[in-house]
């Protein structure tokens, strides 16, 4: 608690302008519902569609003011606050913009700093460092302005915008007829384009929670999904689409302690600090682990896979956001100290 016993006063940044809005809101009201009144005061930040910020109580509405950003009252405004949970995903909020905002605002915040949020959102970039660290993951080439479109890894073939989330704009390409069509579906969203080989395995992720240098990671889920041969939007989203199970059936413990130390050497050596859930790949019979990318800020509602990994781990929902506070605080005090 800061200031004696003073409420820590936390906002929580939601909404954005990415495909990933509503699901950003829905992690954001969770997020209010499980704060303890009695330790923290909250706020609602939201970011509407068009990039416009409405500043509230957390109350459904009430807006007290509003920001178009950037804007001379928009840092005074986070300023006013002891923490911000910026609870947005994709573009525009999950990809190091909003980070740089909050740091230029000298305020706390939950989770990645500008570096590794832009690094782990660019899943080109991201692997590129993946490799020099020694961890496997699947061969890809980017498709950038002006490229021709190039398969050199048969089919089936995935698509997929070098820096969205959720599965949009992502395709399960089975022949090259579609291969175009795919890669002009993923150019709507992102002028990169990742044309990826298809790595056959178990999808397996792995919370990680911490800052340096000891952060940890949870046991790790097997994702099932139901709608389709692999997890897409409907698979993440549907009532029913998907389910995680955990610990993955037929995983050795030492396979669980490797993906757990992948996940923390993927983490450190992307700069994270917070949280971020990584997913993989584990291919058999070998038990190979290869990875597929590190998300810096996961779906955050009590049922998300992130929450629901730590809470098979002994973490209960209203814990894990404790720490993250804390941890932001920490960081942001840590940090004060550096002359530049």
């Amino acid at each position: 608690m800061r200031d004696g016993d003073r409420r820590v006063r936390v906002a929580v940044l939601a909404g954005g302008r990415s495909s990933e809005h509503d699901i950003s809101l829905a992690s954001a009201r969770s997020v209010l519902a499980a704060l303890d009144p009695e330790r923290y005061e909250a706020v609602q930040l939201a970011i509407g569609r068009d990039g416009r910020w409405e500043l509230g109580t957390g109350d459904a509405g009430t807006v007290a003011e509003t920001l178009p950003v950037p804007a001379k009252s928009a840092p005074a405004a986070l300023g006013a606050v002891d923490v911000v949970l910026p609870i947005l995903h994709g573009p525009f909020g999950e990809d190091g913009t909003v980070q740089g905002l909050l740091e230029l605002a000298d305020v706390p915040y939950v989770g990645p700093g500008v570096l590794a949020s832009a690094l782990c959102m660019d899943k080109d970039v991201f692997k590129q460092v993946m490799v020099a660290q020694g961890i496997p993951v699947a061969r890809h080439v980017a498709l950038r302005p002006g490229d021709s479109v190039e398969n050199p890894f048969g089919y089936p073939v995935f698509v997929k915008p070098a820096r969205l989330g959720s599965s949009v704009g992502i395709s399960k390409v089975r022949e090259e007829v579609k291969l175009e069509a795919a890669v002009e579906l993923a150019r709507r969203h992102d002028e990169k384009v990742l044309v990826e080989e298809f790595v056959p395995g178990m999808e397996v992720e792995v919370a990680v929670l911490g800052n340096l240098p000891a952060p940890i990671a949870s046991l790790p889920g097997q994702v099932v999904s139901h709608h389709a041969d692999w997890y897409d939007y409907a698979s993440k989203y549907d009532e029913g689409g998907s389910e995680l199970v955990i610990p993955p059936p037929g995983l050795s413990d030492e396979l669980i302690e490797r993906a757990q130390r992948v996940a923390v050497q993927a983490f450190v050596a992307t700069e994270c600090e917070g949280l971020a859930r990584a997913d993989f790949f584990v291919l058999e019979p070998d038990g190979k682990i290869v990875m597929n990318e590190l998300n810096t800020m996961p779906g955050f509602t009590a049922t998300s896979f992130y929450t629901r990994l730590f809470e098979a781990s002994g973490w209960t929902y209203g814990a894990l956001l404790d720490e993250l506070i804390r941890l932001a605080l920490e960081r942001h005090e840590r940090r004060s100290g550096l002359v530049y």
